[in-house]
């Protein structure tokens, strides 16, 4: 099997309302998407998506007419285009996809097969006051989310521990909660002061006495030794290397003991076979993997079958905020829009490959 083309779709979906998402300067009025498709000459197409592939085409020789099923080798040539160009790891996700479909199971099956569902996480992207978010809470409860994450700006730190105050009392012990300081890395242009370790150290402090989950992205990713003091003196789980880069800075982390749960989004990160291998290293020191998954669905299911693979968790991200950020905005390129069943679970589907289902009209429409 060779591969003959990989195909590009670069789609953009309006925003109205607009999204505003806490980590983001800029309200969001537009939702960009890639797809990618890699053909063969065996008529099989993988599909893959998460980051943006931009100048991509530069480096489209190095794949072609290569078999898609050595996917080390293709991991390997990624990572060299990383350091000097983009983050390229939907072509990976294709190529898994590719190989679910040739073998006939699910990519979950490749990566151990641990298990065939996973609790799923509500993870609420805007700012919302204490009120509100109490609301969207129970709206998330009622909709079988068990677990819900809240956004809190760095320098709002009182209205973040409002917010998770007013959850508390609106759900009690019937739901977990986790809160995202989003400091780990920037938008472009976004240079404003993190805040320093003792600042972090009182906020966490206060989030033991609410019983959060976990804290994430508390620090700057690179400040390993503060976030090996904020988990171990403070009491709270510290998650964080969503974004992390390359491997061996995944690999530093692990060895550093710097996080309770690591979370490298395998199409955004480092790939899923680099993410699978951090999984296991962090699954020898008792820590958890749960990767961040905020792309779109068919991003979310290479996540999911990677964790569920491995047997991560305990719950997956989902990204979800009505009315400004819902399944149906975030999957608008697929057939359907990847959901939670009634007990709150995300299930691998059972179709070959990663399983998604592309809604080529949608595609059409929304390219650029």
């Amino acid at each position: 099997m060779k591969i003959t083309a990989i195909r590009l779709d670069r789609m953009r979906l309006p925003l109205d309302p607009p999204f505003v998402a806490a980590w983001d300067p800029e309200s969001r009025r537009h939702f960009d998407a890639t797809l990618v498709r890699v053909d063969t000459d065996e008529g099989l197409t993988g599909y893959g998506s998460g980051d943006s592939m931009a100048g991509f085409e530069e480096f489209e020789q190095l794949f072609l007419g290569r078999d898609p099923l050595r996917i080390l080798n293709h991991v390997k040539t990624l990572e060299t285009i990383s350091f000097h160009a983009g983050r390229y790891w939907p072509l990976e996700a294709a190529l898994w996809d590719l190989l679910g479909q040739v073998c006939g199971v699910p990519v979950a099956t490749l990566f151990g097969g641990s298990t065939s569902r996973l609790p799923a996480y509500a993870s609420f992207g805007e700012l919302r006051p204490p009120d509100r978010r109490a609301r969207d809470a129970l709206a998330a409860w009622e909709a079988g989310f068990r677990a819900i994450k809240v956004r809190v700006a760095r320098d709002r730190l009182d209205e973040g521990l409002a917010v998770v105050t007013a959850i508390r009392e609106a759900l009690g012990d019937a739901v977990s909660i986790m809160v995202d300081l989003n400091q780990s890395w920037r938008m472009p242009g976004d240079i404003a002061p993190a805040l320093d370790l003792a600042s972090v150290r009182r906020f966490a402090a206060a989030l033991r006495e609410l019983d959060v989950l976990w804290l994430e992205e508390p620090l700057p990713q690179q400040d390993l030794p503060g976030l090996r003091v904020l988990r171990e003196r403070e009491g709270v789980r510290v998650a964080g290397g969503e974004m992390v880069r390359t491997f061996p800075e995944l690999v530093a982390m692990v060895e550093a003991d710097a996080l309770d749960v690591y979370q490298p989004d395998v199409v955004l990160a480092v790939g899923m076979l680099r993410a699978r291998t951090v999984a296991e290293l962090a699954s020898l020191r008792h820590r958890w993997f749960t990767p961040h998954s905020w792309t779109n669905g068919l991003g979310l299911l290479a996540n999911l079958h990677v964790v569920a693979g491995v047997g991560g968790g305990p719950y997956l991200e989902f990204p979800y905020d009505p009315p400004a950020w819902t399944p149906a905005r975030r999957d608008f390129f697929l057939a359907e829009p990847v959901s939670i069943d009634r007990d709150g679970y995300l299930n691998v589907p059972d179709r070959p490959g990663l399983g998604a289902v592309i809604d080529e009209e949608a595609v059409r429409r929304w390219t650029r």
